[in-house]
């Protein structure tokens, strides 16, 4: 090693001398291995060969449905890698025509070339460049566009017209080359392998990247199916992609496309060893037109989940703000050349769509109609859609919006929707049973929760028999009995049941405005426990369809929480699993406990209950449910979690406008600030859910609930 590098360094010495004594003066400190510097510019050069020879550089990450289908993609650089079999023999031999013949004779510098261009170098008195091989050229994409995520800084440094910069160059080719040849290659596989790694990184403007994206976004083609005209067109543009922009310079474009041609044909690689052939060729080739993809420009790849479609725009939000948490930020999935399978369902995310459009109209003025479904499971919570009645996009006059709704906390609550936990923590706390006597007086004056300092009085939202089954209660859903029950239970053991069940973000992530905690601030859980809220059980708190679909989701599986995961698998560009950090499933409650309440829950959509009229609307028939509606105050939002044992959906209907106002059903619309005839969450919240899952239950068996444990019966 100490002889290659002492041989290279004559050359460069004999080069130095060529250019000239002032340059040598320039150079020879730095690489001629005098002094502390010289020593540390060595060290800094051995690491960026390694760099070179064994490290990738950014490429695109695929975000796809569960079936693999592609809805997103990430990219710093639009850049697929290809493997040399994956880019044709005509590719190669077109740059090598151009840039390079003697690519199989040098062993990474050309030092004919060189000394020819350090002689008209010193002629003019300046360094102009010159004599760069392919590896050479390699190096100097690798810095430009691999090491620095500023491709414009970085590629200023990369062609910098100067000595230093050139002999740099030089050096970490002869090590790229040599490097290569020691990890057993032959030299015709080093070769081929610098070839593929620099068809690899080249730029062909647009932040297109690389032989495999410019094929498919200039010709609608492959690389490893490139004609000669193609290839040729790509060889004349590495060098000068701006200038010879085939949209914009065709002509230009054309005539260097043409001289490539030629090349090919003089070194006899349109066909081997028949100099008339090549010549008849070439014309022929000649002759063709640039054949590029129709518009002003190639067809570029979409960026980002702003692309990734109406539909699937808000889940794509998700899955970054998943992953975000889990380490794994959006610097590194832009330059990762990742593929990111998700849960989505593409059917149940059309499904939800549709019907989330059906209640409320797409452009209703601050109505929006949040929908989340989630895959029970003992193992795994699998998020399968994400969508709202807006689509996913930055046109808000259009009633799009660009964040994600179904995962957004919103401020106004889920309203009786709560009652829930108040169920599950008086069975767990006090033994009660679903089918037990609960009391229903018209009001009730609470000795525990106070209001403005004195006792707090609650009412009901309609007439009610004055006792019935807690079943029944939790069907028809009277707010006196649930905040008697709630005193019961006790307000801790409430609050920490929601936060068990699934309600992690909404209370301690957040403040009591649903924004996310800054230091010094609150969370809803400090909050509603500090001031001793007893109208946490009418639903009053900051919730998202999402973890609401996780509640349901976890009463479905036994008690068992999951996190709420978009991901089904991670693989980086070689194929290998990218593991990602997810918190692990809990038994959170007694199983025992958990089918008591699916029974307990189990009415909603039957006579009496508060989606029974949704269900008969939408045709639901007597597959088996659990269902819990909600409505908060001056009807500015309206819920329904609802779970079969195949999926566990919830639905938000709320206000997403700076001015909120009551909403009305049929279709859903802002009506002022009402105290009655506002939207219920049986009248729009669940018409949407049942819409949803109807078509996606079609075909699939009729799965009956869990029975409830003799303790809690």
């Amino acid at each position: 090693m100490r002889v290659a590098r002492a041989t290279g360094l004559a050359k460069l010495l004999g080069l130095c001398v060529a250019m000239g004594v002032l340059v040598a003066a320039v150079l020879f400190p730095v690489f001629g291995g005098l002094g502390v510097m010289s020593n540390q510019a060595v060290d800094t050069i051995d690491k960026v060969s390694y760099s070179v020879a064994n490290v990738d550089p950014p490429g695109l990450t695929t975000i796809t449905d569960k079936n693999g289908d592609p809805i997103a993609y990430l990219y710093s650089q639009d850049r697929v890698m290809l493997r040399s079999d994956q880019i044709s023999k005509t590719m190669k031999a077109a740059i090598v025509a151009i840039e390079d013949h003697r690519f199989f004779e040098h062993h990474g510098v050309d030092w004919q070339g060189i000394m020819r261009a350090a002689v008209k170098n010193a002629g003019s008195g300046s360094v102009q460049g010159g004599g760069s091989t392919i590896t050479q050229q390699y190096v100097k994409n690798y810095l430009a566009f691999a090491v620095t995520d500023d491709v414009q800084e970085g590629y200023k440094k990369a062609i910098e017209q100067s000595a230093a910069r050139k002999l740099k160059e030089i050096r970490i080719a002869l090590d790229l080359e040599r490097n290569l040849a020691q990890q057993g290659k032959d030299p015709m596989e080093v070769k081929d392998e610098i070839l593929t790694r620099y068809l690899n990184i080249v730029p062909f403007l647009y932040d297109i990247y690389g032989v495999a994206e410019a094929a498919r976004a200039y010709f609608g083609t492959t690389a490893d199916n490139l004609t000669v005209p193609q290839a040729a067109l790509f060889a004349a543009m590495v060098n000068q992609p701006g200038a010879l922009n085939p949209y914009t310079n065709p002509e230009g474009a054309k005539k260097r496309r043409d001289v490539v041609i030629d090349k090919m044909a003089e070194n006899q690689m349109l066909e081997p060893n028949d100099p008339v052939e090549n010549k008849r060729l070439a014309e022929q080739y000649k002759n063709e037109p640039l054949g590029i993809l129709p518009g002003s420009t190639p067809d570029l790849r979409p960026n980002g989940c702003i692309n990734a479609g109406p539909v699937d725009g808000f889940f794509c939000e998700y899955v970054l703000n998943y992953l975000q948490r889990a380490g794994i930020d959006q610097r590194t999935l832009k330059r990762g050349g990742y593929t990111i399978k998700t849960t989505l369902d593409p059917k149940a995310s059309e499904e939800a769509k549709r019907a989330a459009e059906s209640t409320v109209p797409q452009n209703a003025r601050g109505v929006a109609n949040a929908v989340s479904i989630v895959e029970p499971g003992k193992d795994r919570h699998r998020v399968r859609a994400l969508v709202a009645n807006r689509d996913y996009g930055i046109h808000a006059e259009r009633g799009q919006r660009a964040f994600a709704l179904p995962t957004t906390m919103t401020g106004f609550g889920a309203g009786s929707i709560f009652k829930i936990f108040t169920t599950a923590a008086y069975l767990q706390e006090k033994g009660g049973r679903i089918s037990q006597y609960v009391s229903v007086p018209p009001s009730y004056t609470s000795r525990v929760f106070k209001a403005d300092n004195g006792p707090w009085t609650v009412g009901n939202a309609g007439r009610y028999n004055s006792s019935m089954t807690l079943t029944d209660a939790l069907a028809q859903s009277p707010n006196t009995t649930f905040v008697e029950l709630e005193e019961k239970a006790g307000l801790r053991n409430v609050v920490d049941m929601a936060y068990k069940l699934g309600l992690r973000d909404s209370l301690k992530g957040v403040d009591e405005n649903g924004r996310p905690l800054k230091p010094g601030d609150k969370s809803v859980y400090d909050k509603v426990l500090d001031s001793n809220m007893g109208a946490f059980t009418l639903g009053v708190t900051p919730v998202n369809a999402l973890e609401l679909s996780n509640v349901a989701a976890t009463l479905m599986s036994g008690g068992k929480w999951c996190p709420p995961s978009p991901i089904e698998e991670i693989t980086d560009r070689h194929d290998k699993k990218v593991p990602i950090k997810e918190a692990p499933c809990e038994q959170v409650i007694d199983e025992g406990l958990a089918n008591s309440l699916v029974q307990a829950l189990s009415k909603d959509d039957q006579e009496g209950g508060t989606s029974a009229r949704a269900a008969r609307a939408e045709d639901w028939g007597d597959r088996p449910i659990i269902g819990k509606t909600g409505t908060t105050e001056y009807f500015k939002s309206s819920g329904f979690l609802a779970a079969t044992p195949q999926y566990a959906g919830a639905v938000l209907v709320f206000n997403d406008d700076s001015n909120p106002q009551s909403i009305c059903a049929n279709p859903g619309r802002q009506c002022g600030l009402r105290t009655e005839g506002g939207a219920f969450g049986g009248n729009i919240a669940a018409p949407t859910w049942f819409r949803a899952m109807k078509p996606l239950h079609d075909g699939s068996p009729v799965k009956e609930l869990p029975q409830a444990d003799p303790r809690y019966r």
